[in-house]
């Protein structure tokens, strides 16, 4: 199966990871572009230390540069697509719970918005 990695992307047009991605200095950058690569050419077979499932279908990928750590998080859609809704540099062990919710928020209005497009 290919894979495809696509940025949430707001109503308004925004696409607040690429806004997080080009936030990162670029070491950061990079290897979280790498990794989304490599996410696209692995998809579900990507696993530690690189992906992680953190709770219902929510996948976070992890970057690290030095003592850096950032994350992006992502679902899994039909057809191979693999939509990116978040990403935080990470302070905590755990991955903060609002950015969980986040990512379940935007993947709920993605689904709507898909299902509304396909029925017009």
């Amino acid at each position: 199966m290919r894979f495809e990695v696509q940025f949430y992307e707001k109503e308004n047009g925004e696409r607040p990871v690429k806004e997080f991605l080009h936030s990162l200095d670029k070491k950061m950058q990079a290897k979280l572009s790498g990794l989304l690569d490599v996410l696209e050419e692995k998809g579900n077979e990507l696993r530690e230390p690189y992906s992680k499932h953190l709770e219902d279908g929510i996948f976070e990928l992890r970057g690290k540069v030095g003592n850096d750590i950032s994350r992006v998080l992502y679902f899994f859609y039909y057809e191979g697509r693999i939509i990116v809704t978040n990403g935080f540099i990470k302070k905590t062990q755990k991955t903060p719970r609002k950015q969980i919710k986040i990512a379940k928020e935007r993947r709920k209005d993605y689904m709507e918005r898909v299902k509304k497009n396909a029925e017009i």
